[in-house]
């Protein structure tokens, strides 16, 4: 789909305009097949199938901090992963301030848990399916990836996510998240909804394997919560792996996934193999 095909969103920032170009063009002529897992436009899922399918499923969740973004945002990144085999799927959802926590991570489960159903059509397998997202959406998979309490309702296994793979991604929000003001997705201050959607306060054993990453020159908060959030799972007896993408920033992090020749790539097709 088009932006111009979805309900009206906020304006982006003058900080995040140069971005949303530059993935734009970056994803020129790139297209998958659209699937709607609900009512509204944000609830789709855009399917870029390999001619030779190995089974294998990546999932990834747009950024855009919980206020913007698309799922046709990723779609640079797709012909790197299809070209080797991989099924690449991007997850839209629901944005706030319309639709606030945890009406986005909702939906991520939903378009989830619709690939699962339906991604053997595609030559994928559902025991094959990996979890990942960029800033808002490294949330969401982390959240989902560590949550055990939502699969049931939609019908799949407790270990559906074989892997999560965050790209500066958010996993503590509040007094100690670093954050200069509270995202307004979570709403107002007395919901509770600052611990109930930190990753790093859900974890328990028994997580799938985490490969994350995030750029040198990212966020500082968010590269020092991405230390605590390996440690935290190190300590539960995950798996987990943490890059630091060379010269890239919050955006060049995102940029970065799509580029076959690159480390990170090489790195996520053997936590696939794996």
């Amino acid at each position: 789909m088009r932006p111009e095909d979805y309900p009206a969103q906020d304006p982006l920032s003058d900080f995040a305009q140069g971005y949303a170009a530059k993935v734009a063009r970056k994803g020129e002529g790139i297209e998958g097949e659209d699937i709607l897992y609900g009512k509204d436009p944000y609830q789709s899922v855009g399917i870029h199938k390999p001619l030779h399918p190995s089974g294998a499923v990546f999932v990834f969740i747009h950024g855009g901090g919980w206020t913007n973004g698309y799922k046709e945002w990723n779609n640079f990144m797709a012909p790197a992963f299809t070209s080797k085999g991989v099924i690449f799927v991007s997850i839209g959802y629901r944005l706030a301030p319309m639709h606030l926590f945890p009406i986005g991570l909702e939906d991520c489960a939903a378009g989830f848990a619709w690939v699962y159903n339906n991604i053997s059509e595609y030559g994928g397998d559902p025991g094959r399916l990996y979890l990942g997202g960029h800033s808002a959406g490294g949330h969401y998979s982390s959240l989902l990836a560590v949550k055990k309490d939502w699969q049931s309702a939609l019908g799949i296994p407790i270990e559906t996510i074989r892997g999560c793979v965050p790209v500066s991604g958010v996993y503590r929000f509040g007094d100690a998240s670093g954050l200069s003001m509270r995202p307004r997705f979570l709403g107002n201050e007395g919901s509770g909804n600052s611990a109930v959607a930190s990753p790093i306060l859900h974890i328990k054993d028994a997580i799938c394997p985490f490969l994350m990453a995030h750029g040198d020159e990212d966020f500082p908060h968010l590269v020092t919560q991405a230390k605590e959030m390996e440690q935290a799972l190190e300590d539960s007896g995950a798996r987990v792996d943490r890059t630091v993408l060379s010269n890239c920033d919050h955006f060049g992090a995102h940029y970065a996934c799509g580029k076959e020749d690159g480390d990170w790539f090489g790195k996520i097709l053997k936590f696939i193999a794996a």
